[in-house]
């Protein structure tokens, strides 16, 4: 069984989200959850995203996808995704085209320690984009609070998580599948996306590396190039680059002063949130902030 959101009310309208009904059948009211968990997923953040969710939009473009919480719930009819985690990317093309092979290579897979760690040593670059796909999300399932993160050298290094259980959702992986039927994926930095795809009326979520504001921020890491201070200027220039072509647009970052000041002439929303990937409970509260710029 496959699970599902609780009851939103999405622009004044109560939706029901649930893969209980054939998928297709009314594909803007049927949302599920992501099948891989990463760390920053929006998840918890969706009620707030959704009322600055336009109701009339073109194409939805999410150019930072992460495990695609919002893409999952919004599921809509014309959409473009991105990320430069090559992994990440070749684990969404196989969902999309290859779902049964990658479902039929997880079987074949063991939860224990010692099969973890000889998976997580592999060099990819050996492998097909099907037993990548399936690595991915053999570890993601199976690794310490399922977080991805990796090394300056691009290594995965994540330990163990010593869960029960089994990891292989399958009906969830055909559920995306379908679900990424009609969307473009793009293994590519963000501005490269945006400036290929994104055109006046579309509806535009950027959900970049957040602005470090703690001493073990970095957790966040996925590419082994992290996201800098000058990136973060970079990308509210394209933010307003965006907002002035006529395109809906929302952020999502930390609550940091550069960051506040960054979009000062911006509607910002501030949302506590948990954390959940700290270890000390004590810290797991944090406020996210939302940028609205349409």
């Amino acid at each position: 069984m496959v699970k599902k959101y609780k009851k939103i009310m999405y622009n004044e309208v109560e939706i029901l989200p649930s893969v209980f009904d054939p998928l297709g059948l009314f594909p803007t009211e049927i949302g599920i959850k992501p099948f891989l968990k990463w760390a920053g997923g929006k998840t918890q953040l969706i009620p707030e995203l959704v009322k600055y969710t336009p109701k009339v939009f073109n194409k939805y473009i999410e150019p930072f996808i992460g495990g695609g919480a919002f893409y999952f719930f919004l599921n809509p009819t014309n959409a473009v995704i991105g990320d430069l985690n090559s992994e990440l990317i070749i684990t969404y093309k196989a969902i999309k085209n290859s779902v049964e092979d990658v479902i039929s290579h997880l079987e074949s897979f063991k939860n224990n320690e010692t099969f973890y760690y000889n998976i997580r040593a592999v060099d990819t670059e050996k492998l097909s984009n099907i037993e990548r796909a399936a690595r991915l999300i053999y570890l993601n399932k199976t690794c310490f609070n399922g977080l991805y993160r990796v090394n300056k050298k691009g290594k995965f290094n994540v330990p163990y998580g010593k869960r029960t259980g089994s990891f292989l959702d399958s009906e969830g992986l055909r559920n995306a599948s379908e679900f990424l039927q009609n969307t473009i994926i793009e293994f590519a930095d963000y501005t490269e996306t945006l400036k290929k795809y994104a055109r006046k009326g579309d509806f535009i979520f950027l959900d970049p590396p957040y602005y470090p504001v703690g001493k073990y921020s970095d957790f966040k890491r996925y590419t082994k190039e992290f996201f800098y201070h000058d990136d973060q200027i970079a990308l509210k220039e394209e933010f307003e680059r965006l907002v002035n072509m006529g395109c809906h647009v929302i952020l999502t970052n930390s609550e940091h002063p550069v960051i506040l000041e960054l979009y000062k002439n911006f509607e910002i929303k501030r949302i506590e949130t948990k954390r959940l990937i700290n270890s000390d409970a004590s810290k797991r509260k944090g406020i996210d902030i939302i940028v609205i710029g349409s």
